[in-house]
């Protein structure tokens, strides 16, 4: 499958300033293009190398480009897809990094020209980091990029970002944008909010202070803290983009925690065992899978 000659990165954060020097360890010599809203950071971008050049308008980036990527939050992708749509070169395809699908291919595929091919994407791999600063090559490495096609996609297109996707060091699985939307509820939405409710009641619980919840911070609050500390507009966006799945998550979260209240309550000691003994299984099979590391980090610095 052809390398692609002109890749257009629209926004400049983590996961596009992964993108491009993930693809020069790849050893790619595609012209790499980007676009942020900000000055300041298309003049860092430039000076990491995480593209060739800078534009003032994402209008200007994608033009002659073969694989145009969104790398925005998902509640702004819809405007861009609008604002480009008229400059995108014929055979071009557009993708983009979303972590919710069903509504943002309805908000990106009406703008799209019909001569264009839109193959939405979603690496699983981040940090609570954003910024042009926050990007390096290896974090695609091993980390799944899930596809959800339309049944109407070009099969060669869609295979030529699959490959290009390896190149990048992820794996490649390809779904219904609505399972998707449903599968990261789990992995990683409901966790996200779970994480921001649980720094939100130390926040309020003032008999805490909050002297004791810093210095004190034992390694499941502190990995909280790390999560909750993501990019606030990129999560207010994914929730408010992926509503269905994450209340439904989210309500049968409610049912299991009360389970467990009653059982900590009656002293149901068995029912806890038994549940934890199969979670343990769960952090297992994570393991297993090389999706994560075995190795003990407390949060303390090695000698």
């Amino acid at each position: 499958m052809a390398e692609y000659k002109h890749v257009a990165l629209i926004g400049l954060g983590l996961i596009a300033g992964s993108i491009g020097l993930a693809m020069r360890r790849a050893g790619m010599t595609a012209r790499i293009s980007g676009y942020a809203r900000s000055a300041a950071t298309r003049a860092r971008a430039l000076e990491r190398g995480l593209v060739d050049e800078c534009f003032e308008s994402a209008a200007e980036a994608v033009v002659g480009a073969d694989l145009v990527i969104l790398c925005v939050p998902v509640g702004v992708m819809g405007a861009l897809a609008a604002e480009i749509a008229p400059h995108l070169a014929s055979g071009a395809t557009v993708s983009d990094v979303g972590s919710v699908k069903a509504e943002v291919m309805e908000a990106i595929a009406p703008h799209l020209p019909d001569n264009v091919h839109f193959v939405p994407a979603h690496p699983l791999a981040g940090t609570e980091h954003s910024g042009p600063d926050s990007g390096f090559a290896s974090l695609f490495d091993n980390r799944w990029c899930l596809m959800t096609p339309d049944e109407g996609s070009d099969p060669e297109a869609v295979q030529r970002l699959i490959d290009y996707w390896r190149a990048l060091g992820a794996r490649v699985d390809t779904m219904d944008a609505a399972h998707h939307d449903l599968v990261v509820a789990v992995t990683s939405h409901a966790p996200h909010l779970i994480a921001y409710t649980m720094v939100g009641v130390a926040d309020d619980l003032k008999r805490v202070t909050e002297s004791e919840v810093i210095n004190y911070s034992a390694g499941g609050f502190r990995d909280f803290t790390r999560i909750a500390s993501s990019d606030p507009t990129m999560w207010r966006d994914v929730f408010l983009h992926n509503k269905a799945a994450t209340l439904e998550i989210l309500g049968r979260f409610t049912e299991e925690l009360f389970a467990l209240q009653r059982a900590i309550r009656t002293g149901d000691g068995d029912m806890l065992h038994d549940y934890f003994t199969r979670t343990r299984a769960i952090r297992r099979g994570i393991i297993d899978a090389g999706q994560d590391s075995a190795a003990p980090d407390f949060g303390r610095v090695k000698p």
